[in-house]
């Protein structure tokens, strides 16, 4: 390194001036007759350290170099061993700090040591941290402990990613399991809790805010209903009708929407569904079809990261689609009807502009549907399978030339269902701005339920592109919405009540349900 002087040490070059010892005697003429024998480490080379013992001399250079012999300070320290005679700084040598230790305190010091006398120090002492613990937190604050023990760990999360996209601070993520996982520090904001379809939310509550007045019953309050399909050659890969893949393109074409949100099949895992950013009719079409698992479609609302799609224009002005289940439609609308902040989701959140739910009675877990249920089971590996449905109560499954594979009662894949599932009363999606599916309406027929105005001006662009009259079956719709509404009447652990308050604290939750009250005071 460059030798520099030491601040505030003469130039030893200057006439008139020299370098004194850093410390010890200043004896002109040798050594000090009265210097003690002192001892002193000093390091060779390879770090190894040596004790010597010699007598004070009276330069303190300590290394010999000002020709004086090997000379150390007074106090025995060597003098300052990286400064030459001449008061310039010498190469530095540092200590490779430990690794793997740590310094422990047996006792919180609650007194100061070495206060200077006369000085009254106001600043508290190491034991505020213990009083800091002792302090309970808020009722009000709600943390993602609690939403991870009440929902997460309890195997009722339906991988909405609601919680993701609630979150300020984007201290929430999507682990390898699909589940959402804290991947920094919790601020304890409670959104994540509030907004959860299967924890704070109160989701019966949120289709009387967005909905009707009979949405408690039957299938709801519909602006008109209809059985329709579009008659192309790329509805062999549709589902049903193809009024989902009709109606998106469409909006893409007429300059409606930017993109929209749907699900695409990934790249390492068949039949495994992900999001996926459509932004042309060819895209929709290309990912025409059901898959049976969850996208945590909330939790890839981040614009950035489709921002090598999108338009380059500003974000409130870009305009998006999203398909999803009636649990993700809940997530969304909710998130929206509040102004708060929803850190790098919040642009997302604000951009979807129409919403279609899909009929959805459950959904199932990826590796038990598809690795244990029907690779394991039953045989079919997923490369085999061309299409899947679940229609009239039964699964069933194609090959890639249409041939069936398996058709088998629906139940008897009870155990590669999401557990929340159970709790849910909607099945027609009372939400969203269109409702599509296939019951209530003949083979290759996709029933549609237009539910606000913004589903009517989806369904008027389509229109012209589409066959179709009025619902079929509007009793199937509801004798299944019934059904469902049952199921989750004999799941739920809290009261469905549509009128009371939107969102459950916590703490109603936990007296409800069995849960933890606070398990963030012990592993927070």
């Amino acid at each position: 390194m460059t030798e520099r002087p030491l601040p505030r040490v003469p130039d030893s070059d200057t006439p008139g001036t020299s370098v004194p010892p850093t410390s010890g005697p200043r004896n002109p003429t040798g050594t000090d007759p009265d210097a003690k024998p002192i001892r002193y480490r000093r390091a060779d080379e390879s770090g190894v350290e040596t004790t010597t013992e010699r007598a004070v001399d009276d330069c303190g250079c300590g290394d010999g170099s000002c020709g004086g012999g090997s000379k150390v300070a007074a106090d025995g320290s060597g003098g300052a061993v990286n400064v030459g005679p001449d008061g310039r700084l010498g190469d530095l040598q540092f200590t490779t700090p430990s690794e793997g230790t740590s310094q422990t305190l047996e006792d919180d010091p609650a007194e100061r040591v070495n206060v200077p006398a006369g000085v009254d120090l106001d600043t508290p002492s190491d034991s505020i941290r213990s009083e800091m613990n002792d302090i309970e937190t808020p009722d009000e604050k709600t943390w993602f402990m609690e939403l991870d023990t009440a929902v997460i760990d309890d195997g009722r999360c339906i991988q909405c990613g609601t919680c993701v996209a609630a979150c300020p601070s984007d201290s929430i993520g999507i682990g390898d399991d699909d589940l959402p996982e804290l991947v920094k520090m919790c601020t304890g904001c409670s959104l994540c809790w509030d907004f959860c379809p299967r924890g704070g939310l109160r989701y019966e509550r949120q289709w009387v805010v967005t909905g009707g007045e009979d949405n408690v019953k039957g299938a709801g309050d519909p602006i008109t209903e209809f059985s329709a399909r579009i008659e192309d050659d790329w509805t062999d890969g549709a589902q049903d009708g193809g009024v989902v893949t009709g109606v998106l393109s469409t909006l893409l074409e007429k300059g409606e929407i930017d993109g929209a949100l749907i699900a695409t099949e990934s790249d390492e895992e068949p039949w495994k569904a992900e999001s996926f950013l459509a932004t042309t009719p060819e895209d929709v079409i290309a990912n025409a079809g059901s898959f049976y698992n969850q996208t945590m479609a909330l939790g890839n609302l981040d614009l950035d990261q489709w921002e090598h799609k999108l338009p380059e224009k500003d974000p409130e002005d870009i305009s998006l689609a999203m398909v999803g289940t009636p649990c993700e439609i809940e997530g969304i609308r909710a998130l929206q009807e509040f102004e708060w902040e929803y850190g790098g989701q919040d642009e997302g959140v604000r951009a979807i502009d129409y919403t279609i739910a899909l009929m959805c009675t459950k959904n199932f877990n990826y590796h038990r549907l598809i690795g244990e249920q029907l690779e394991e089971k039953r045989g079919i590996s997923p490369d085999e399978i061309g299409k899947m449905d679940v229609l009239h109560g039964d699964m069933i499954v194609y090959d890639h030339e249409g041939e069936l594979l398996l058709r088998e009662d629906v139940t008897e894949f009870h155990d590669a269902t999401l557990k929340g599932c159970n709790e849910c009363a909607d099945f027609t999606g009372y939400c969203a701005d269109l409702t599509v599916g296939s019951v209530g309406s003949s083979d290759e027929y996709s029933s549609v339920i237009v539910r606000t105005e913004r589903g009517m001006d989806a369904w008027e662009l389509t229109e012209p592109d589409l066959e179709y009259h009025d619902l079929e079956d509007r009793s199937a719709v509801g004798k299944l919405q019934g059904w469902d509404k049952k199921q989750a009447f004999e799941s739920l652990e809290r009261p469905f009540d549509p009128d009371a308050p939107r969102f459950i604290e916590y703490t109603e939750h936990a007296a409800n349900y069995g849960v933890e009250p606070n398990p963030h005071e012990s592993d927070h």
